[in-house]
């Protein structure tokens, strides 16, 4: 009997630590997520300053106020901030594939424990 239970610890601790890299893996899913949506913007940014004339007039929403700003500046900005989000993209994504590769080792220890645990009712059983 106190096989089965250990196993039955081991398998409630193995569940619960389980259910914590799934959450873990829906959290960077979102970032990941924001991520993608950061670079469309700022690609589309970048798209509308090259239609742009090098002498046009360009503001930066800075708190509740316009400031003027210059077109190589925020180009410069852009570019840099479109370099960062795709670096972050990279983290995540190996982050993600690091998550997904620990997640399904737990999974096949769950089915394991489940699969030793039945085996041990079943012989206590008999």
């Amino acid at each position: 009997m106190s096989t089965a239970v250990a196993l039955q610890k081991k398998l409630e601790a193995e569940s619960a630590a389980y259910q914590a890299l799934q959450k873990d893996y829906t959290k960077a899913v979102e970032s990941r997520q924001r991520l993608d949506s950061q670079l469309q913007e700022n690609t589309l940014v970048q798209a509308e300053f090259k239609l742009l004339k090098d002498d046009a007039n360009i503001y930066k929403l800075i708190g509740p106020v316009l400031t003027k700003q210059d077109k190589t500046e925020a180009v410069t900005n852009v570019d840099k901030r479109i370099d960062f989000i795709n670096t972050e993209i990279d983290r995540v994504e190996k982050q993600l594939k690091d998550m997904q590769a620990k997640t399904d080792k737990k999974r096949i220890e769950l089915v394991e424990l489940q699969t030793a645990l039945q085996q041990s009712a079943a012989a206590q059983q008999k």
